[in-house]
Order: C-alpha cells, then sequence, then structure tokens
C-alpha cells in the first residue's frame, strides 16, 4: 500500500497520527495526575464527543437519546471534578492536591476529545485507507511528537531505577496486547458487544486502585461512574440496536 497512502486523504492520515498521539500523552498524564478511576471513568465520555463531532463534520443525526447521554455524560464529569463553586470546598477538597486533580481531569478530557476526533477522521476515511496506514502514521507521529515534547521538558532520559525501566516495557507490552485483542475483538464480534464489555475497564481500574494503591475511590467517583457507563453503554445498545434492523 505504500507508506504515504493516497493522495487526498494525506492530510486526515497526518491528522489522525496527530490527534492520536496527543490523545494518548494526554491519557497517560492524567494517570499520573489524578487517580486510575477518576481518569478511566471520564474517558469514556468519548463516544458522547463522537456523536456531536459526527454531527457537525460528517452530518450524521444527533438524536434527542444522544442529547439525553451527553447530559449523564457531563454529570458524571462533573461528579468526579466536583468544583467548588457547586460543591464547597470541603467536598473538592483544597489545595495544591486538587489543583492536580483539576489538572489530570482536564487531561482526561481533553484525551476524550482527541479521542472523539480521530474517530471521526477514520469514518471519514473509511475503507478508501488501509487500516496499518493510519497505525503506521499513528505509531511514527507519535515518536516523532514525543521526542520532540521530551527534549524541550528535558526528560530525554530512561529512570535509574531498573524497575520502572521494566514499568515502561510492561506499559508498551500491555498496551499492544490491549490493542491487539480490541482488535481482534472487533473482527469477531459485532461493535456494540464490543463496546459495552470495554467498559469493564472502569471495573478493573476501581478495583486495581484499591488493590496496588489503597486508595478506596469516593461516593462521588462512584456515582460519576454510574453515570458515564450508563452514557456510553446506552449509546453502544443503541447503535447496536440500529445496526441489527
Amino acid at each position: 500500500t505504500g507508506f504515504i497512502g493516497p493522495k487526498g486523504q494525506r492530510i486526515f492520515l497526518l491528522l489522525r497520527g496527530v490527534l492520536g498521539s496527543t490523545a494518548m500523552i494526554l491519557l497517560y498524564y492524567a494517570f499520573q495526575a489524578t487517580s486510575l478511576a477518576d481518569a478511566t471513568v471520564i474517558t469514556f465520555s468519548s463516544p458522547v464527543f463522537t456523536s456531536i463531532f459526527a454531527c457537525i463534520f460528517l452530518k450524521e443525526k444527533y438524536s434527542p437519546w444522544d442529547a439525553l447521554f451527553t447530559i449523564f455524560t457531563i454529570t458524571g464529569v462533573i461528579l468526579i471534578v466536583r468544583p467548588p463553586f457547586l460543591f464547597g470546598a470541603s467536598a473538592a477538597g483544597g489545595g495544591e492536591s486538587y489543583s492536580l486533580h483539576l489538572k489530570g481531569t482536564i487531561a482526561a478530557v481533553a484525551h476524550a476529545v482527541f479521542g472523539a476526533l480521530t474517530l471521526v477522521i477514520l469514518r471519514k476515511m473509511g475503507k478508501s485507507v488501509d487500516y496499518f496506514l493510519s497505525i503506521w502514521y499513528y505509531v511514527i507521529l507519535g515518536l516523532l511528537e514525543s521526542i520532540i515534547i521530551l527534549f524541550i521538558i528535558g526528560e530525554w532520559s530512561l529512570p535509574y531505577c531498573g524497575l520502572d525501566r521494566l514499568f515502561l516495557i510492561l506499559i508498551g507490552l500491555f498496551g499492544l496486547g490491549g490493542q491487539v485483542f480490541l482488535t481482534k475483538a472487533i473482527q469477531i464480534e459485532k461493535a456494540g458487544p464490543v463496546a459495552i464489555m470495554k467498559t469493564m475497564d472502569v471495573v478493573f481500574a476501581f478495583i486495581f486502585q484499591i488493590i496496588f494503591f489503597n486508595d478506596v475511590p469516593t461516593w462521588w467517583t462512584v456515582g460519576g461512574a454510574l453515570c458515564v457507563i450508563a452514557s456510553s453503554t446506552g449509546a453502544a445498545v443503541r447503535k447496536w440496536c440500529q445496526g441489527s434492523k
């Protein structure tokens, strides 16, 4: 297929690579800045943004159901962020920890937005571009973007601790494994059931956060998670039902 792609699709391939890699960078920052459960839950707001951007750029229908799912998602994110002007200083938490939590939340929301834009671009290209070519652009541009950012912030060095180096390798292996299994799942099963099963990410995020970090999520986070998961599951079921008609 070549490494550059069809002439009319190259701009979309470039955008797919830049937006996709930026979304991943923001996700890793969110995991560092806020709790694992909070960041994971917020990333599941991506389907809502996808519906909005698909309506704007692809002229797809935006139904009242989509509006309802958007309201649920916004409610869930607000419960997780807990802005002081709505919940008071005691519920939000204060000081530097809340400031970092807020930065992580913003990064997670930005990840969802960029991820949604990436999906819209992939839909726009359709089957005119080989799937692996879009992955190629994502990998190469992500590598270049990461190198540039690392040089700018002066962090272009491996961790001193050998265990941290092992963790970096495991991140790469588990991340690749997740992509492989997800791609295979979409190949052999309809997108609806796959999307519903992927909401198990939130369940595992809660479990792992408690086991490995001894950090029990607040009831605000649980309530926000229920709202966001209800929204993403409802959107997936609706698309599944529409596709099966």
